[in-house]
């Protein structure tokens, strides 16, 4: 709305401008971060679960939008608070004393003392022997791209190789001509050449048979298609929600599943379309199907169900592909969540 509107906001002069999800400008060279700049208030407060997310020039974006006239050399600020030595005690007490006038932290426990526990579990999956054939291909093909010190082509040219091992751990079927066919048929063969989603399908198995509710959150939309094709085959109830769901039916969809009495036993969300604004409660397992190279992408996605209003302890299944790009996915995720501990929630 801000964008489409511009040219109308931009005339008014704002008693306060509230900026819910805040992280959203946490770019300043973005579209949204620079229209809402554009716009005159007295006063400027911001709303987010993840002011930090990937580096600290991020929360200098942040800052810069409180308070331009204070933070006003990004170049400055990240040379004072370097990342690489974010660790050492003398800096992270130095960046505290910056922050504290503008930060304002409450969390869950603040406001919920009685909020069941979450607790995560990764579990390490092996490829099956058609993912491992396929995989040595890829990594073969562009052998070259994979070992080189890299430009600007060959770096993107690495960003499409990896996405191509990502799609492979997730589920060979996302390459053309891979699935057996014609004719399409969905028998076990969508579970048998997958390790993940033979983990999945003994998974699913135990936890209808314990009366749980099941969010499973996947990167990929063809993943989800995927997915879809074995809930019909297993005969699970399931709601779907994707970027492309259209907002009517993407209400529906979460009213239906967290309906009293609601047979729906999965429901099946893009991380980036499902994990903002959504409450799903009535749900106590949570699968993280493929990992987001931003940590905080997947805690808000788990969320969904761990939240206020939630009265069982949540239980969350991160699947990570042994020996693959997703262990290290997984490392850098974890890098950038030891910044966010060092910085914010300490």
């Amino acid at each position: 709305m801000c964008i489409k509107e511009k040219g109308v906001l931009r005339k008014f002069n704002f008693l306060y401008l509230i900026i819910d999800e805040a992280h959203r400008i946490k770019n300043e060279k973005s579209k949204l971060s620079e229209i809402v700049r554009e716009f005159r208030s007295q006063n400027r407060l911001l709303l987010t679960g993840t002011p930090l997310q990937n580096n600290l020039h991020e929360l200098w974006a942040l800052l810069n939008f409180l308070m331009p006239e204070m933070f006003y050399n990004a170049e400055m600020f990240d040379e004072l608070f370097n990342n690489s030595s974010v660790e050492e005690e003398n800096l992270v007490s130095r960046l505290h004393s910056v922050l504290r006038p503008f930060l304002l932290r409450r969390i869950k426990a603040d406001v919920e003392k009685k909020l069941p526990p979450k607790k995560e579990t990764k579990i390490y999956i092996g490829l099956s022997k058609l993912q491992r054939e396929l995989y040595t291909k890829l990594l073969l093909k562009d052998i070259d791209i994979v070992n080189s010190t890299g430009n600007k082509i060959e770096k993107v040219r690495l960003l499409n190789i990896l996405m191509q091992l990502r799609k492979c751990c997730n589920h060979p079927y996302l390459f053309d001509g891979v699935e057996p066919g014609p004719p399409y048929t969905t028998t076990e063969h969508i579970v048998n050449n997958c390790g993940k989603m033979i983990l999945l399908d003994k998974l699913l198995s135990k936890l209808q048979q314990q009366g749980s509710r099941v969010l499973i959150f996947s990167q990929m939309t063809r993943m989800l298609d995927i997915l879809e094709d074995y809930c019909l085959w297993r005969e699970f109830e399931y709601c779907r929600l994707d970027g492309s769901t259209p907002h009517e039916i993407r209400q529906v969809s979460i009213d239906e599943f967290n309906r009293p009495g609601s047979t729906k036993f999965l429901f099946m969300l893009s991380t980036r379309a499902g994990g903002l604004g959504i409450n799903l409660a009535t749900a106590d397992v949570v699968i993280i199907y493929d990992s987001d190279w931003n940590p905080q992408v997947d805690l808000q996605a788990m969320d969904r169900a761990h939240r206020i209003g939630q009265t069982k302890a949540v239980r969350v299944f991160r699947m990570i592909t042994d020996h693959t790009i997703e262990e290290r996915i997984i490392m850098r995720a974890e890098m950038k969540l030891r910044l966010d501990n060092l910085v914010i929630q300490q």
